[in-house]
Order: C-alpha cells, then sequence, then structure tokens
C-alpha cells in the first residue's frame, strides 16, 4: 500500500489514484470517485495530521503502527486517530483493490486459499455481499487473515482488522458517499456492481504478504 509520508513535512498525503476518475464505470461513476477521493480521503488525511501535530513520540510511526496498537495513542486524539487514521488506510487499500474491468474470480494462492476455506467462490462471495449488505449504518466489509485463517467480517465507520492485528486482504467500503448518487438506498446494486471491478491480482498480492 502507498501510505508514504512526506520526507520533509513527516505528515501523511492523499495518494493518487492508480486510474481516473471515470475508469471504473458503470460500475462507480466519476463524480462519485472524484468526491470520495479529493474530499472524503482528503479530510481523513488532513484531520489525521492534525491530531498528530506535536506528538513527538508519533512522529516517525506508520499508520500500520498507529492504528495496530491503538492504546499506546494518547487518549486525547485516540479516537480522531482511530477514525482518521482509518479513513485514510481504508481508503488507500480500497482504491488500489479496484482496477478497471477486474478478473471475474480470484487469482493464484488468494483463489485456492478462498475455495479451500469456503467451499467455492459463489460460497464466499455470497458471505461477503451478506457482511457488505448487513452492515448497519456506515462501515466495511472484509476479507482477512487472522491466525492464518481466511475470515470475513463487517466493520462500522473506520475501523478494519489492523486494529485486531490481522492482515486485510480485501475491503470493500459501504458508507453512503461511496455510492449515494448513483445508487442511492440500492447498497445490494452497488455491491453487486462492485465485483466487476475488483483487482484480484492486487487481492492475492496482500494475502501472499500477509502470509
Amino acid at each position: 500500500m502507498l501510505l508514504t509520508k512526506n520526507s520533509q513535512t513527516k505528515k501523511f498525503e492523499l495518494p493518487a489514484l492508480p486510474y481516473d476518475y471515470a475508469a471504473l464505470e458503470p460500475a462507480i461513476d466519476s463524480r462519485t470517485m472524484a468526491i470520495h477521493h479529493s474530499k472524503h480521503h482528503q479530510a481523513y488525511v488532513e484531520k489525521l495530521n492534525a491530531a498528530l501535530e506535536g506528538q513527538a513520540d508519533l512522529a516517525g510511526k506508520t499508520i500500520e503502527e498507529l492504528l495496530g496498537n491503538l492504546a499506546a495513542i494518547p487518549e486525547s486524539i485516540r479516537t480522531a486517530v482511530q477514525n482518521n487514521g482509518g479513513g485514510h488506510y481504508n481508503h488507500t487499500l480500497f482504491w488500489e483493490l479496484m482496477i478497471p474491468q477486474g478478473s471475474k474470480e480470484p487469482v493464484g494462492e488468494l483463489g485456492a486459499a478462498i475455495k479451500d476455506a469456503f467451499g467455492s467462490f459463489d460460497e464466499f462471495k455470497k458471505i461477503f455481499t451478506q457482511a457488505a449488505v448487513g452492515r448497519f449504518g456506515s462501515g466495511w466489509a472484509w476479507l482477512a487473515l487472522h491466525a492464518g485463517k481466511l475470515t470475513i467480517s463487517s466493520t462500522p465507520n473506520q475501523d478494519s482488522p489492523i486494529m485486531q492485528n490481522d492482515k486485510s486482504i480485501l475491503g470493500l467500503d459501504v458508507w453512503e458517499h461511496a455510492y449515494y448518487l448513483k445508487y442511492q438506498s440500492r447498497r445490494p446494486e452497488y455491491v453487486a456492481a462492485w465485483w466487476s471491478v475488483v483487482n484480484w491480482d492486487k487481492a492475492n498480492d496482500f494475502y501472499l504478504a500477509a502470509k
């Protein structure tokens, strides 16, 4: 993941997308992508940097180190780091896990591991979709590696498996701002369309790194 800091300011920065805003249409429209990336994600980065301002002990830490040990964050800024740091981490992963005209099914070792864990890709897809559609309010659906095993879960707000020291393999944003301009309240339709732009090569890379 491209979660680097500016070498001079030591601040987190908004990563550039690996495609243009219209690249994921018709699954995700260009206006949603532009607002989602340049407004929502940018706001998470700015608020995270503001929360960390003056925190010399935290200046050298990566986002993974911050989120993987929230108990070590001063209580006065812990919630801000959890929410905005989580938003930065989750969205950076989300952008990388999509690609125009994605492949239909998982590839490589991840494809085999999904079949071993869930019986088939169709069964995995069904369970993951339920996690995404069934998340009450704002949050995410995840495929993660926990104790060496693939698991599916959903989290509220900008929480993620990394906060439980698990490894994120695939994440789907189900906050309304991720889909409402095109799909309004039809979250199941958004989730169904999202499967067509999943970057399974990148998910496989994350799986291999997590192992």
